[in-house]
């Protein structure tokens, strides 16, 4: 029987300690810090995630047998490496592999040494030269902060003026701090999106079903970027013949490339793509799994996931025969007034009580002051279902998210509606 410990306090982390709760070799569960939801099942740990020696000290103290990293930022800190001095094997990959999503410039590096399909871009480290750079492109560009922004350091330019204000942002403004001291400015691709998931052992590498994210905060794709306002797997327009051309063009060259260079990649790589008429492009590399993604591809797990997780600390990922439901998922985030830019927290959430008995709650940003659960961030919950086919899938999800209530709360009515109007 293991003792396991789940780093982070997001929708992604509650979903991961939801599968792991399931598991029958498991005594001990922690999460830390956790949420509302993730706090139900298992016993948090009240702790800064960006602490790594209090983290390490937290999972020694307990006598921790496996720690499961959900989040970029403690991983580009370098948690896996501080835990693996200590003994503790831990899943996600260590400093320097995390480079491929704390530096979006070395995953372009790493890109064109492999020849891996990716946009055309340039990098820059000051504004002038970055403006006058953008005068000499054919718009739309996007412009993106090298370093780590929760996933909203990018922005699709229309013209001149959008591009020069975002390039101020990031560079002179440091609306994320360092990590739009370099910024990359490179071609828009269009197409559909896709998120690839890739489990990997250092030396074996599976893909799980993919899914699809939802960046903007509005209907039909409007408004500022997020950390994401919805997912569904299977995507309807990947087929496994791409798939396959997908794991032989990008997966292989990219854990390849990592090897050679001294990083055997072990965890989840995220590869977020645009399946344009040229054929798969990478949009760009994360070092964990997305998030509200999981939240709607593990529960089309049909496989014990601590099992997985030790297959990766042993490099015996190939052993494995992981199985998943041909069933469709979709899931619908909702989020605080004020969300992107100021949500506003403390909340009351009301009807929980009130949905249907196979319908998931994953919290994100929720705290229970008692019995009240409350708001505690911008993306609160991800309500998921799922269902035979995704009609009947998306049907039931709208049909419960309208029994939930908070004042002031937001979310998006088109999730996974593409995948019906093509069926």
């Amino acid at each position: 029987m293991k003792k396991i410990m789940v780093v982070g306090g997001g929708g992604r982390e509650h979903a991961i300690t939801w599968k792991l709760s399931k598991s029958n070799n498991i005594s001990d569960l922690w999460v830390a810090p956790g949420n509302g939801g993730s706090q139900q099942l298992a016993e948090s740990i009240n702790i800064n995630l960006t602490d790594i020696e209090s983290i390490v000290a937290a999972a020694k103290f307990r006598d921790i047998d496996l720690a499961v990293i959900g989040p970029e930022e403690p991983l580009a800190l370098g948690l896996v490496d501080a835990l693996e001095q200590r003994g503790i094997p831990s899943i996600g990959p260590n400093k320097k592999g995390a480079q491929i999503e704390a530096s979006k410039i070395f995953a372009k590096k790493l890109m064109d040494s492999e020849s891996i399909p990716t946009a055309e871009w340039r990098s820059f480290d000051d504004p002038t030269t970055a403006i006058e750079h953008i005068k000499t492109c054919q718009m739309p560009i996007v412009i993106k902060a090298d370093g780590l922004a929760a996933g909203k350091g990018v922005a699709v330019c229309n013209d001149i003026a959008e591009a020069k204000q975002f390039i101020n942002q990031l560079m002179v403004l440091k609306a994320f701090s360092q990590a739009g001291d370099r910024i990359l400015i490179e071609e828009c691709l269009e197409g559909k999106e896709a998120s690839i998931f890739v489990i990997c052992d250092g030396e074996n590498s599976i893909m799980t079903v993919p899914a699809c994210d939802y960046k903007r905060i509005g209907d039909d794709d409007i408004g500022p970027n997020t950390g994401g306002m919805g997912s569904y797997s299977p995507p309807e327009f990947l087929s496994d013949i791409e798939l396959s051309e997908i794991e032989k063009t990008i997966v292989r060259p990219t854990l390849k490339q990592l090897n050679q260079l001294g990083i055997p990649y072990k965890g989840t790589l995220y590869i977020g793509l645009m399946m344009t008429e040229a054929g798969p492009r990478v949009l760009e590399f994360n070092c964990r799994m997305g998030d509200p993604e999981t939240q709607v591809v593990l529960p089309r797990l049909d496989h014990d996931l601590l099992e997985i997780y030790e297959s990766i600390t042993t490099a015996s990922l190939s052993n494995l025969d992981i199985q998943w439901s041909s069933n469709s998922t979709i899931g619908v985030v909702l989020a605080s007034p004020g969300y992107p830019e100021k949500p506003k927290t403390g909340i009351p959430i009301t009807g929980l009580d009130k949905l249907d008995k196979d319908i998931l709650v994953f919290h994100s940003g929720t705290r229970l002051d008692g019995e009240t659960l409350l708001t505690n961030g911008g993306r609160v919950l991800t309500i998921v279902s799922q269902a035979s086919n995704m009609l009947d899938a998306r049907n039931k999800l709208y049909k419960n998210v309208d029994r939930i209530y908070f004042d002031g709360m937001q979310y998006r009515k088109d999730i996974g509606l593409r995948a019906i109007n093509n069926m």
